[in-house]
């Protein structure tokens, strides 16, 4: 794209911001809006970008390009501007995928769970190999501290979220499937279409493009890919091309020896902890193996990775208690999290619990109870609307309720404010806090430790 004036409705989200960055700091001219004040948006606004809170039709007259969140309503003053005065408007995937033809190799890595912490993974081990790689994820990257690297054109690294379809605007050379789950049913509607939609996603790869997907997901494996691409398995129950062998733990921390068709290759030394970074460490060294990075940057890469923000991310301590903070906000995911957690020691453990959407809360009511029912104790806070209205009235004490069938230590609490009073009043030397979800509930975590 030659460089132009460029608007961003939306630009204090977490991939608009990245995207913002990343064309101001090439040269162009970026503005933008959002609905509210945040800490992506006074970034922006330190740096020198142009932000307004609230709408503003004026801003989009001397505009050449403007860019939309999938979030922002057809009825946004700035965007029935864009249309009136015919001005170039782009959806934000759209948008994303136009700047990816601009590389050499785009490595796209998807799956509804885990995308954050492997493209973080596979980022570190592409700066630690010198390989200048321009970087884009929903989340903060402490190697970076942000969630975008302006690099060369050679690599692009991309989370690619398949949320209504963001990813089919994509154009990946080489790709990752993690996993397939239900989740976005608010969109997708049902499991069938989720499949279909990483189908179609597969089929964006260029002729002899790379496919990595994991072995051992029923859902992944069952897709009907294109025949003229590059397939490369990963997994540790299966016989997938790279395994993970002689697993072993060093306090919670995975440690184990990767294999690449039946050949050790190297050994691996997490610095987080869960069974299912496992996979996304197989997952990123796959990619790494692909585009012929040495080892010693490999192992680098993934043993110094301490993950991104709001991902099992250790905040700090009230008194003697630890206090984490995890954007899990799917069952599959806070399972994983609790078994996280459960490996490290501690007197008693607090999970609070933040949904995201009335949708997902009422499509997954039984399976939420039944992974957050492992905790210790269990604080349920007011559920985060994002986008939604709540048509299905699904209220927090359903899942209170559930839980209590087999946990007694739950309530539900209707405030941050009362959340963070509570747990002052009732948490223990040597426990262990954790807030989960997507929404602002780590705001509760964040003011706990203030109070160290």
């Amino acid at each position: 794209m030659q460089p132009k004036r460029i608007h961003f409705i939306g630009i204090g989200g977490i991939s608009m911001s990245g995207i913002a960055n990343i064309l101001y700091e090439e040269g162009y001219s970026i503005t933008g809006s959002d609905a509210n004040y945040s800490e992506n948006v006074e970034n922006l606004i330190n740096k020198g970008i142009k932000v307004t809170i609230g709408e503003d039709p004026s801003l989009i007259k001397n505009a050449d390009i403007i860019v939309y969140t999938a979030a922002i309503k057809k009825d946004n003053k700035e965007l029935e501007e864009a249309y009136k005065l015919q001005k170039e408007v782009y959806e934000r995937a759209e948008f994303l995928g136009l700047m990816q033809k601009e590389y050499q190799n785009v490595l796209c890595i998807s799956g509804t769970h885990g995308k954050s912490t492997t493209t973080g993974m596979i980022s570190c081990i592409f700066l630690n190999a010198k390989k200048n790689p321009t970087i884009q994820l929903g989340a903060i990257l402490p190697k970076i501290n942000a969630n975008y690297f302006v690099g060369g054109k050679e690599y692009f690294i991309n989370e690619s979220c398949e949320y209504v379809d963001s990813f089919l605007h994509f154009n990946p050379t080489s790709a990752i499937i993690l996993n397939i789950d239900d989740d976005h049913l608010d969109y997708f509607k049902n499991i069938d279409n989720i499949k279909k939609s990483f189908t179609n996603f597969s089929k964006r790869l260029p002729n002899n493009g790379n496919l990595i997907i994991n072995a051992d997901d029923k859902n992944t494996m069952s897709l009907n890919y294109p025949q003229n691409i590059n397939i490369i398995t990963y997994g540790i129950n299966n016989n997938a091309n790279v395994q993970a062998k002689n697993i072993s733990y060093n306090n919670g921390h995975p440690v184990f020896d990767i294999y690449y068709n039946n050949k050790y290759i190297l050994t691996i030394n997490l610095s987080i902890l869960g069974n299912h970074n496992i996979y996304n460490a197989l997952a990123a060294f796959t990619m790494a193996s692909i585009y012929n990075i040495d080892k010693e940057s490999i192992i680098k890469g993934i043993n110094n990775y301490t993950g991104v923000g709001r991902r099992m991310e250790y905040l700090g301590k009230y008194h003697h208690a630890l206090v984490y903070d995890d954007y899990a906000h799917h069952p599959t995911e806070i399972n994983a999290t609790y078994n996280a957690v459960k490996n490290i020691s501690c007197h008693q453990n607090w999970a609070i619990f933040q949904s995201h959407t009335y949708s997902r809360t009422k499509e997954h009511l039984e399976e939420f109870a039944n992974v957050l029912k492992q905790f210790d104790n269990i604080i349920i806070a007011p559920i985060y609307a994002a986008r939604e209205i709540n048509v299905d009235n699904v209220k927090e004490e359903d899942l209170v309720n559930l839980i209590k069938k087999d946990n007694p230590n739950v309530c539900y609490i209707d405030s941050f404010d009362k959340i963070l009073t509570y747990l002052k009043e009732n948490i223990q030397d040597n426990d262990l806090v954790i807030s989960i979800g997507a929404g602002p509930i780590n705001k509760v975590t964040k003011e706990l430790i203030k109070n160290e």
